[in-house]
């Protein structure tokens, strides 16, 4: 049926074409009588609708990379930056690394699975597949991914899946159709150890590795400024890195050993132009360390593969990847790299910084922005989140929400035929050239510190980020970045989201139960010379041999670790979200409630008929809920009078003067010392910010703070906590 009725909308298509084919030309229409605008006409049009508001401060938008965009882009003012001559695959492959985008080849759908058994994963593997994943996303817990035993791990299964013995990735890989399907893991610092029990789970169930193609990686730089140390010198990692790609070479062609993430610096409140220029300056250390262990630029480049987030800032985040692939093409033929080795392989997810815990259905819409920009932006596989990231792992509906935006937009909105979609738009071209730039010089100055390694060491790296995140902070607190349902239109009647705790104690049992089953029959002897020429050979093949003999992924990694150099430490970038604050002082406030049944109580003192006061008692409203305070409101009082004995009926913890600015200078000196009295200790607000004129007398009158755009309101929320006592 579906068959059929596919020819038959083609056949109901052509007879539409060959019906407009017969219709003769449409006329020439001439668009003489238009003048166009000059810049000053745009500007004079835009001015009058502002109601004189500044042009130039309104209309420029300042982002965090130093960028300013502008109100209007045009085609004269692009016209030199316009890739006139360059196709799709190309040059210096800014529109992209394949002539014919996704029309040939869609992006990959690379859903996370991240189920802490085994067996359990791999029935998610399999399902995710089977719903329109096209990738084998697998996520390793934080014991996997650091070479830790599970049985000795003090956390099993805390963001992905355990595994520690060749019986756990057989089983975890068992059915999984790998010639098919490409297979995604992050193994942290070091992948010589999972290499080596991937590869001997294929070769138990009777496969070898040449059809297995995606990416089975290690980032060594970014779990070193993620955890702030590594078990063993840098050098070490760069053997194991170098021996998994030698091996992946003449074994497994299609597979890639080496992935640079940005999940370390995006978490940590970089901008774009830090994260990528990190991750470019981390790639290109790679490059110098597999070169210098052996292998040509060629081999080395083509190991790489690249995992960046996607933020909220739409148009930048298109702008990013179409700036980056130049570069990095750029690099890599620096080295000596040939056109195919210079293309660049991106793999990409939203960022989790910009996710929040409240309000979390908001992140659908976050998500789906970014995953729209990526695609835009041209990446190679993408995965999509589930909206309750920041809470739990996800469940079968948050799962399959973030799966079928991928396939949406593959199937029903289009998004497999343009190729390049943004290219030529004067807006896009114009920030790709400014992300360029701006990245490129990022990237100069880390190589100029001696590269990512040594600027990592002297803090500079970190220190930069931290200033962006300190800044981010600030705007989210004066609500110049707004957070819906967080530092901007909170849900007052939303319950949070369970966690769905799972019972670390049970899985560990398990855990420890399944792999002492598998181990108590080995033979110890052939297991510790295995390991000992492992040891000795630090070769993927020798790996296998210990790991088929029974060796477990802890006893794998300190074979490539232990005596192998000092242990490298930095200071670590901690992760954050920009909510991340908002959503402490909401849940303190919560707590409290739920403990004391109570709360701050803010009075709106609203003065005047209700179109008088509305605006403002909306918007100081609005400002205090964020809080979760309990915000006292009424229909405005005709009297100071009235009002100041309402307040003091209410026994508020503060009292907010609600009307406008032409009323303000007779009520403001007559009803602040009212208030004063009657709630001795509460604090007075005025919604508004006052005039200079005006300020010194307001002050006197009493008010002690103001409520305005201006008003930073995480500082005003926290004072009044202090003040009720939620903070001791």
């Amino acid at each position: 049926m579906p068959e059929e009725k596919e020819r038959s909308s083609d056949e109901e298509l052509q007879k539409l074409l060959k019906k407009s084919a017969d219709v003769e030309d449409f006329p020439e229409v001439s668009l003489d009588e238009f003048t166009p605008p000059t810049d000053e006409e745009w500007k004079a049009a835009c001015e009058a609708l502002l109601k004189g508001a500044p042009f130039e401060k309104v209309m420029f938008t300042k982002t965090y990379e130093g960028i300013t965009f502008d109100p209007m882009y045009t085609k004269k003012h692009t016209e030199d930056i316009l890739p006139k001559s360059v196709m799709p695959g190309m040059g210096d492959y800014l529109r992209g690394v394949d002539p014919a985008g996704y029309i040939g080849k869609p992006w990959g759908i690379a859903q996370a699975c991240d189920e802490t058994l085994p067996a359990e994963n791999n029935e998610l593997l399999r399902h995710e597949n089977d719903k329109g994943s096209t990738i084998y996303h697998i996520v390793l817990d934080s014991a996997s991914r650091a070479g830790v035993d599970a049985r000795q791990a003090e956390k099993v299964g805390d963001i992905g899946t355990s595994v520690t013995t060749v019986d756990d990735m057989h089983t975890l890989l068992e059915g999984l159709d790998l010639a098919k399907f490409p297979l995604y893991v992050y193994a942290g610092a070091n992948a010589l150890p999972l290499l080596s029990l991937v590869a001997a789970a294929r070769r138990a169930a009777g496969e070898d590795m040449t059809k297995v193609q995606g990416i089975v990686g290690a980032d060594p730089i970014g779990a070193l400024v993620t955890d702030g140390k590594l078990p063993a010198s840098l050098d070490a990692h760069y053997d194991s890195l170098a021996a998994a790609a030698r091996w992946a070479v003449k074994n497994a062609p299609h597979l890639r050993t080496v992935f640079v993430r940005s999940d370390v610096y995006s978490s940590g409140g970089a901008n774009d132009v830090q994260e990528v220029a990190a991750c470019l300056a981390t790639a290109a250390a790679y490059l110098r360390a597999l070169c210098e262990h052996g292998l040509t630029i060629d081999e080395a480049a083509g190991q790489i593969a690249f995992g960046f987030s996607m933020g909220a800032n739409f148009f930048l985040q298109i702008a990013k990847l179409r700036a980056v692939r130049p570069i990095w093409a750029q690099i890599v033929k620096a080295f000596g790299g040939n056109a195919e080795s210079q293309k660049m392989r991106i793999h990409a997810r939203p960022a989790l910084f910009f996710k929040t815990v409240y309000d979390p259905y908001v992140n659908m819409l976050r998500n789906t922005t970014e995953i729209f920009s990526g695609v835009v932006g041209g990446i190679d596989s993408f995965e999509s989140a589930p909206f309750d990231e920041p809470i739990r792992k996800g469940d079968e509906f948050s799962r399959r929400i973030a799966r079928n935006i991928q396939i949406m937009l593959q199937e029903e909105f289009g998004m497999l035929q343009p190729i390049d979609p943004a290219g030529g738009s004067w807006a896009v071209e114009t920030l790709t050239r400014q992300m360029k730039e701006k990245i490129w010089a990022e990237f100069q100055s880390i190589e100029k510190q001696g590269g990512i390694v040594a600027a990592l060491r002297a803090g500079s790296v970190q220190d930069e980020i931290a200033k962006i995140l300190a800044d981010r902070f600030k705007k989210a607190d004066i609500r110049k970045d707004r957070i819906v349902g967080n530092n901007m239109y909170p849900n007052m009647t939303e319950v949070l989201l369970e966690t769905r705790a799972e019972d670390t104690a049970a899985l560990k049992a398990q855990r420890t139960k399944d792999i002492e089953a598998y181990l108590s029959d080995i033979d110890t002897k052939h297991r510790d010379e295995a390991l000992a020429a492992f040891k000795a050979d630090g070769s993927v093949d020798q790996g296998i041999e210990a790991a088929f003999a029974g060796a477990t992924i802890a006893e794998l990694m300190a074979a490539v670790t232990e005596g192998k150099g000092a242990a490298e430490t930095v200071t670590a970038i901690a992760p954050h979200r920009w909510s991340e604050r908002f959503e402490a002082l909401r849940k303190r406030t919560e707590d409290y409630k739920a403990e004391k049944n109570d709360n701050v109580k803010i009075f709106l003192a609203n003065m005047g008929p209700i179109p008088q006061h509305k605006a403002r008692a909306d918007f100081t409203t609005g400002f205090l809920q964020v809080g979760a305070f309990e915000v006292l409101g009424n229909d405005g009082f005709k009297t100071v009078e009235e009002a100041a004995e309402a307040a003091g009926k209410s026994g508020a913890d503060a009292v907010v003067i609600c009307s406008t600015d032409a009323t303000y200078p007779e009520i403001v000196p007559a009803l602040a010392p009212k208030l004063h009295e009657v709630l001795p200790n509460a604090r007075v607000f005025l919604a508004g910010a006052a005039p200079k004129d005006l300020l010194e007398t307001y002050n006197n009158a009493g008010i002690d703070e103001y409520i305005s755009v201006k008003a930073n309101c995480y500082e005003v929320l926290e004072r009044l906590q202090k003040k009720k006592g939620m903070i001791a």
